[in-house]
């Protein structure tokens, strides 16, 4: 998830780690803060992988400090791209890191491969799904007697509602799009 993140922000533009890092912390850090410890070995990998360089860039004006300015390569940007087709099953089922590729999924320019990964998420809506089991069934809101558990449960269908809702508007206007193309 921080590697997508990473690679997506500097698909954007050049960043400095401070910049890279506040960014990828507005976009997960709520569920995952992200910190130097995690932050800069991952940097340091995707460059030894050969998708991102850095270079010194000289600070403010008046300023003696150095920082190091990040850019994502060819390289980095195939990788991305390939990220985005074809994002592993976790980044279908998990919410928040769907939400990563959401963020990013526009960079791939085929708006039918744009479709291929939100039908991905809309199929797996489609099961049914809850937080708890009883007796091997299912536990609805309206089934659990704790009003907690019956809150947790109405959020999430209510929220997977609203999800699915917005899925659909996006795959007819995808649909829309590549037939116009």
């Amino acid at each position: 998830m921080l590697d997508l993140a990473i690679m997506g922000f500097l698909a954007e533009a050049p960043l400095h780690g401070y910049e890279l890092r506040t960014r990828v912390a507005q976009l997960t850090g709520h569920v995952r803060p992200v910190s130097d410890g995690s932050l800069y070995p991952a940097i340091n990998r995707l460059e030894r992988h050969g998708f991102l360089t850095r270079h010194l860039e000289h600070g403010a004006t008046g300023s003696v400090r150095q920082r190091h300015t990040l850019s994502l390569t060819s390289r980095g940007k195939d990788q991305l791209l390939e990220r985005l087709r074809n994002p592993g099953e976790k980044f279908i089922t998990d919410r928040n890191r769907f939400n990563v590729v959401l963020a990013f999924l526009g960079h791939v320019p085929d708006v039918r491969e744009q479709a291929v990964v939100l039908q991905r998420r809309r199929d797996f809506l489609d099961q049914p799904a809850s937080y708890f089991t009883q007796g091997g069934k299912l536990v609805r809101a309206a089934d659990t007697p704790d009003r907690y558990r019956k809150g947790m449960l109405q959020v999430s269908r209510e929220s997977r509602r609203a999800e699915i809702a917005w899925l659909d508007t996006v795959l007819a206007e995808l649909s829309s799009e590549a037939s116009r193309a």
